[in-house]
């Protein structure tokens, strides 16, 4: 039996995909997809807590389960799993502990990429392209590998009108409602993806000269002192989020008119609302890890030899972020506002 005849007459799969938010986001086509291919299927979707406000709310999904890295022993977990009986599964993430979840699913066919020595996991294969293909593709892989057609390449990020609600009224209250507003996001996991404070300050300032935008100022756990040194340091009044769930992000983001952001979830999730965004890069590579979609650029150092590192830690000062000029980042703006003018 081919992998198309397994899909048709399967009731239940699993996707595991545990973190992070970016990384969820790009891979929520594949559920799309499947869901479209295969209406009979009902679709669950593993990931951490903490990130699970990504594909909650997702029409093509039945159940998002969770678990707590550190709290959650692996065999708990695939206990978990067992109980749905899960016809097929796919790993999306291939780490040695979702490759464990995977193997003891009690599913006749696994799919799933054979990172270092991880393909005992799997039933059916696919040939990592991670270092070739934008993360969309990389995760629509495990159904074209197979020539499952493609009919969706969108991330998905759902809101609810409660998610809605909240954000008219921030900007109703905030007297933002009705203005073009320019969202600011300085957050990134790594300190090397993060672009410098004081040249988002520097910045906001020379886009605000001609006086047409309000500025908004994104932050999440462990990134309100970042948002403050920023609003602080800046003459031109903008305005906090204040703290919210992921989804009151969303909702927050989807009222800007543009995003400018360091390689990061918000970055995605902009990017999935359809806002224009602009990517500031330096470690990763945006041709792979970029805001997904034509009306989206980034700009990075091009003129260092030492891009797309992927260091959590630089050994010569992070220069890819801090000798990215403000000027340089202020012309990327200009042409992200005029390719959504045409």
């Amino acid at each position: 039996m081919n992998i198309h005849q397994q899909f048709s007459k399967a009731t239940a799969v699993l996707i595991i995909k545990p973190r992070a938010i970016g990384d969820i986001l790009l891979s929520t086509p594949v559920i799309e997809n499947i869901k479209f291919l295969f209406p009979q299927i009902a679709i669950d979707f593993l990931c951490e807590s903490f990130a699970a406000d990504v594909v909650r709310g997702n029409p093509f999904l039945r159940n998002v389960i969770t678990f707590s890295k550190k709290s959650d022993y692996t065999l708990s977990i695939i206990n978990r799993i067992r109980k749905n009986k899960y016809d097929i599964v796919i790993d999306l993430f291939g780490n040695p502990r979702t490759a464990m979840f995977t193997r003891w699913s009690g599913a006749k066919t696994r799919i799933g990429f054979p990172f270092r020595g991880r393909a005992y996991a799997y039933t059916d294969l696919v040939t990592p392209r991670g270092g070739e293909v934008h993360n969309v593709e990389f995760n629509l892989d495990v159904l074209k590998h197979f020539d499952l057609p493609i009919n969706f390449k969108n991330p998905m990020f759902p809101l609810s009108s409660s998610d809605t609600i909240y954000a008219d009224g921030f900007f109703v209250q905030n007297k933002l409602s009705g203005k073009t507003i320019i969202g600011i996001n300085a957050s990134g996991g790594w300190y090397t993806k993060k672009w410098d404070l004081n040249s988002f300050a520097r910045l906001i300032e020379k886009i605000s000269t001609n006086g047409k935008y309000e500025f908004l100022l994104f932050w999440g756990p462990g990134e309100y002192d970042d948002a403050i040194a920023i609003q602080k340091n800046v003459n031109k009044t903008t305005e906090l989020i204040p703290n919210t769930t992921l989804k009151e992000m969303g909702a927050l983001l989807q009222r800007c008119s543009y995003l400018i952001s360091n390689d990061s979830g918000p970055m995605h999730i902009a990017a999935s609302l359809n806002v224009p965004t602009l990517g500031i890069f330096g470690p990763t590579n945006p041709h792979l890890q970029g805001p997904n979609g034509d009306q989206h650029l980034w700009v990075r150092n091009e003129q260092l030899d030492c891009l797309e590192c992927n260091l959590t830690k630089c050994p010569i000062g992070n220069v890819c972020m801090t000798d990215l000029s403000v000027q340089v980042v202020f012309d990327a703006f200009q042409q992200l506002i005029l390719k959504n003018q045409k």
